[in-house]
């Protein structure tokens, strides 16, 4: 990132057209979001064999479903035969198989072909082989991920080491079970604001005091402009009078018992590249995946997790919720102000970040590594 003619507590950010122009979206989704581990899905969103869900993953449909042996499978969501989209449904379940809708070519969960119009009139025809096309998929805090690379990257150092960068111990993630917890409450936002928006918002603080006056009530630390993601391992704690991490800072709900002693009464936030933040906070647990449509369109899944006899009882988790609802549409509401001025002349070379946000030149310099520009 270019420092040049700037004081030494500045830093520039990425010039205007990263965040407007279409062939720089398409270079991200071809370099980032189709090459790396993408999370697509809760694991519970496929409770049984034959539950399905389609995920775009960059420019692909992506199909998810859950196999007889309760594995999930991924599949690009395409036939084989004249490349229909297989399943137009965002979500659903088959009893046994997915038929395309055009010619019924039809194959099982494990995506072999088991039937079609005058197959057996056709016995060379491998029903592996054209069968649907498979994508890597893998399981890790209760989420189904992604990669659409013919030769994925470890997950264990892009993924989990995000977390650990974050963290500094892939241990410390452990104690909140994300995997057993069951979804409270999910919210789905459509932003029209470019995905790298949304992060950079999300890796600082220094916006905390303007516009997240429930926030910094809770964590006051916030509103001295240094988000918990600029040190690793830090947690930013409670105020003294505060009870929970509540949109009132009343009492929180059941605390998660793999939550240590020096993790309660802390919020720590990380963020997982290309598309996930985690919230974690000793009861409960804000998970949000991006999915970018455009490059001034992202939808936002934010899903609230909680002990599962919290669920089950129907406890009142609206106070929890509304904190992080009332965060998310302030977050989203300044990157929705900051789109339109990315195509004006004025951003043509970019911005500046303060100190408290070099990090996010980080991020900057990560994005131009991926694209090439």
């Amino acid at each position: 990132m270019t420092t040049a003619g700037l004081p030494e507590s500045l830093i520039s950010t990425l010039p205007g057209e990263h965040y407007t122009d279409p062939e720089i979206f398409r270079l991200e989704q071809e370099n980032i979001f189709e090459t790396m581990w993408f999370c697509a899905a809760r694991s519970s969103d496929l409770g049984k064999p034959g539950a399905f869900k389609t995920v775009d993953v960059g420019r692909e449909s992506i199909l998810l479903t859950r196999a007889r042996d309760n594995s999930v499978r991924a599949f690009y969501n395409v036939c084989r035969h004249r490349g229909a989209k297989l399943c137009t449904q965002e979500s659903g379940e088959v009893r046994r198989s997915f038929q395309c809708p055009y010619h019924a070519w039809t194959y099982d969960f494990e995506g072999k072909l088991t039937a079609a119009p005058n197959l057996t009139k056709m016995p060379d025809i491998d029903r592996k082989e054209y069968g649907l096309a498979p994508v890597s998929v893998r399981e890790w805090l209760g989420y189904v991920w992604v990669c659409l690379a013919e030769n994925p990257p470890s997950f264990e150092e892009s993924v989990i080491q995000d977390v650990v960068d974050r963290l500094g111990d892939a241990n410390a993630i452990v104690g909140y079970d994300v995997e057993n917890l069951e979804v409270g409450k999910r919210i789905v936002y459509d932003v029209k604001a470019n995905w790298k928006l949304i992060i950079e918002n999300f890796m600082e603080c220094y916006h905390c005091a303007t516009i997240h006056p429930e926030l910094t009530e809770v964590l006051p630390e916030f509103a001295d402009g240094f988000a918990a993601q600029y040190y690793v391992g830090h947690g930013a704690e409670f105020g003294g009078d505060v009870e929970g991490f509540t949109v009132d800072g009343s009492e929180g709900l059941d605390r998660i018992p793999g939550v240590s002693e020096d993790q309660d009464r802390r919020y720590y936030a990380i963020t997982v590249r290309p598309q996930v933040f985690i919230n974690l906070v000793p009861d409960h647990v804000i998970f949000h995946r991006m999915y970018p449509v455009a490059a001034d369109r992202t939808i936002v899944e934010c899903d609230w997790l909680y002990l599962p006899h919290v669920v089950e009882s129907g406890k009142d988790v609206s106070r929890s919720v509304e904190l992080f609802d009332r965060v998310n549409r302030q977050d989203f509401d300044a990157c929705e102000r900051c789109q339109p001025a990315m195509s004006s002349r004025l951003y043509a070379k970019g911005g500046v970040l303060v100190p408290s946000e070099h990090h996010i030149g980080e991020f900057h310099d990560w994005v131009q590594s991926r694209i090439g520009r």
